[in-house]
């Protein structure tokens, strides 16, 4: 049996805030692995060096915020943390993930807390979309009628995500184009739950990091160039977990100018206590490049 994807979060201490974990072959899109994965191996050595254990006495994550300052390859990467401050009931650290010969890499600032007193709401609204089972999987080949040649997927949408198109277009769909806006059902292929029958907190950084398709929404096929948006910076907001099984992301771009855009995306879980739940809110910065490939 192939090695669970998730063990790539699993960081081993090597001392004086120093880690080391190994990014799998599944984790990779266009030219790269994927940013989420790397996002999420940042906040697990934090939560070592913190002592963090998942338990409802210690502190959670709450937000993290990272830039991309080289890429971060597939296989061994060193990630190496430094204590901000340790508080009783809020602690921040930073921590960079990178490739053992590398002098950069991803690197990240991220606050962990405890439940506070305070005021309970969701401004936020799931859109009405299709369910996942009345919408096509990205897994599909084009029709034949819409002149696209079948494509390979790329071995992160084979291993690690499913996703299926609630809201948008399809690329070969040349209709007139109004919002920078989609909605996509992801269910993972091997859900990375915890002792309580929930998904891994950390899998949402996962599933957020997904933006570059509002943008392609607006702007419709780009012909025979293949573009990929690669992360400048990442910011996400957790607010809980999810059940394992579909989450809706719901995708929109704000701003495009400059060889860059503006994104965010508000994660939701549908499977609720009381109806649907915003799991996490994350926004990022991309920037364009062109690419050989589809997928």
């Amino acid at each position: 049996m192939p090695e669970d994807p998730w063990n790539a979060t699993v960081v081993t201490p090597q001392g004086d805030g120093r880690y080391t974990a190994t990014i799998g072959p599944q984790w990779m899109l266009a030219v790269v692995p994927q940013g989420g994965v790397i996002s999420a191996i940042a906040a697990r050595a934090m939560e070592a060096e913190l002592g963090i254990d998942g338990t409802a006495a210690t502190q959670k994550l709450r937000t993290i915020h990272g830039v991309f300052a080289s890429p971060v390859p597939e296989g061994p990467v060193v990630i190496e943390v430094q204590v901000l401050r340790r508080g009783r009931s809020m602690s921040q650290a930073q921590a960079t993930v990178r490739a053992p010969d590398a002098a950069a890499g991803f690197t990240a600032l991220a606050v962990f807390g405890g439940t506070r007193p305070g005021f309970t709401f969701t401004e936020l609204a799931m859109p009405e979309v299709p369910g996942p089972d009345e919408c096509p999987s990205f897994r599909d080949p084009p029709p034949p009628e819409s002149g696209f040649e079948p494509w390979e997927p790329m071995p992160f949408w084979v291993h690690i995500l499913e996703g299926r198109p609630a809201l948008g277009h399809p690329p070969w769909d040349d209709s007139p184009r109004e919002k920078a806006e989609v909605a996509t059902w992801y269910r993972w292929e091997h859900p990375p739950v915890t002792a309580d029958g929930r998904l891994d907190p950390l899998a949402a950084i996962v599933t957020v990091d997904i933006m570059p398709s509002a943008v392609f929404e607006k702007i419709g096929s780009t012909g025979e160039d293949q573009w990929f948006g690669p992360s400048a910076d990442l910011t996400v907001h957790l607010f809980g977990t999810a059940t394992p099984g579909w989450l809706l992301a719901h995708n929109r771009a704000h701003q495009a100018g400059d060889g860059y855009a503006s994104v965010e995306m508000a994660l939701w879980d549908p499977g609720g206590v009381e109806g649907p739940e915003l799991v996490a809110w994350a926004t990022q910065q991309m920037f364009f490049t062109a690419f050989t490939g589809r997928g």
